[in-house]
């Protein structure tokens, strides 16, 4: 019985059983009845080299042999120290200091602080406010949920940190401007950034926190040019730039850094999740020399940290899970496939409930309409009915472990392991054409 655990972003249904996951091998996992599920979703954007690796297990128990744990407050231990020179090696420009965190919303919440601290020090206190993108998700702590554009996530514990603003997202699917112009909406909506800025004061924005392929409302990628313009925008305000690629480094992308694959530089990155395909809990907030170089002077310290934070053996398993994706060649693998596998989804553009498929590397998203031809999206009781009465129900049953989601608008979130091949996209694309034909006749 799991009538004691209390499940994360679930409704709890008195009496109900949900599914129990025993075990995972490669890209399958299986439930107590041992049903086996295609895992659609890397686990939760996570599980980049597939599960049941002894490679990684085997990591965490020499390192736990040798050294369980030891904190990282005022202390170093040698799997911290070898990470944060292969994650400096990795990251782009002169990212090159690393502070560890227990996951990727402690990475968003080291941020936002390091920012304000960095500009108290530098002489400019009121720069604070930090900008994010509408339906945009940056974590749950009280910081990091301020950052997160999703109302529906927030509105039940406000009030939140104060001085977080919302601008414009890159749906072009349904862009309010430039609809016919890819680069032209891309430079509308990077230029609302700087509108932004000017009306809050340039002398009191500290931070953009940006995803380089936003989640959540189904995987939207930059327009080009996009980067480039929020740089200059950036650059031109004395604001940071913050790649939050918590679900987007560490190959989902083809790259070690979707910054890499946008050709952006960012002040901070903030990963996670596949640093250690899951296997451990473990994040990082990837930073500038000069960001770091008040804090080597004048006796000053960046008062924050956490207990697990840059936990040994969740160091040991990072290392080794990087070490496992670079024999393995899984970036080049991602870069190789990509193609077949948004044209594999592609297909799905035939059915009238398909209005829009959208992505890059192995992270893509669905959306789903009512009418293809005006994009008539779902009511909300619609998407009651159809997308989590029907569609994520039946997806599960059909062996497809992935996310329909409508905290933007209503889609299907596809996040596979980097293991993946055709065979895998042809098992998702059956699975989908049969639930979402059945999913259009509800409608």
């Amino acid at each position: 019985m799991t009538s004691d655990l209390w499940l994360h972003f679930t409704r709890h249904t008195p009496g109900a059983e949900p599914p129990v996951i025993v075990r995972g091998e490669g890209a399958y996992i299986w439930d107590q009845n041992g049903k086996r599920y295609l895992d659609g979703l890397a686990g939760l954007f996570a599980v980049q080299v597939g599960h049941g690796r002894p490679e990684l297990a085997d990591a965490a128990a020499a390192q736990a042999r040798q050294l369980g744990y030891f904190p990282l407050w005022s202390y170093a231990h040698p799997p911290a120290v070898e990470l944060a020179g292969r994650l400096a090696d990795a990251a782009p420009g002169d990212l090159n200091k690393v502070f560890f965190t227990a996951g990727g919303g402690d990475a968003v919440e080291s941020a936002w602080k390091l920012a304000k601290q960095y500009f108290k020090l530098t002489g400019r206190p009121r720069k604070h406010k930090v900008i994010s993108r509408f339906s945009a998700y940056h974590g749950t702590h009280h910081g990091a949920l301020s950052i997160t554009g999703i109302p529906a996530a927030k509105q039940e514990f406000e009030p939140l940190v104060p001085g977080a603003f919302r601008v414009p997202n890159t749906n072009f699917y349904r862009a309010p401007e430039h609809d016919d112009d890819l680069e032209a909406f891309g430079r509308w909506a990077a230029d609302r950034i700087a509108e932004a800025i000017e009306f809050e004061g340039p002398d009191t924005v500290a931070a953009v926190f940006l995803e380089p392929v936003q989640n959540t409302g189904g995987c939207f990628p930059p327009p080009p040019g996009y980067f480039d313009r929020v740089r200059e925008i950036c650059d031109r305000y004395d604001v940071l730039l913050v790649s939050d690629e918590v679900i987007c480094a560490f190959g989902r992308l083809g790259y070690a850094f979707g910054a890499e694959r946008y050709r952006y530089q960012p002040d901070i990155i903030t990963c996670a999740k596949g640093m250690t395909s899951g296997y451990a809990p473990l994040g990082a907030m990837i930073v500038s020399d000069r960001l770091m170089e008040p804090f080597l002077r004048d006796g000053n310290t960046f008062l924050h940290g956490s207990t697990y934070g840059g936990h040994p053996m969740s160091c040991a398993v990072a290392l080794a899970n990087l070490d496992l994706m670079e024999r393995e060649g899984l970036y080049d693998h991602v870069l190789l496939h990509e193609a077949t596998f948004r044209n594999t989804l592609e297909k799905l553009l035939d059915l009238p409930i398909v209005g829009d498929v959208r992505g890059a590397g192995y992270f893509y998203g669905i959306e789903l309409v009512k009418d293809r031809a005006t994009k008539q999206t779902f009511s909300p009781a619609e998407s009651e009915r159809v997308l989590r009465g029907f569609v994520s129900r039946e997806l599960f049953e059909a062996g497809l472990y992935c996310r329909a989601d409508d905290r933007a608008e209503p889609v299907v979130q596809l996040c596979p392991p980097l293991i993946c091949d055709q065979s895998h996209f042809d098992e998702i694309e059956q699975i989908l054409r049969d639930v979402l034909g059945r999913a259009a006749a509800l409608l």
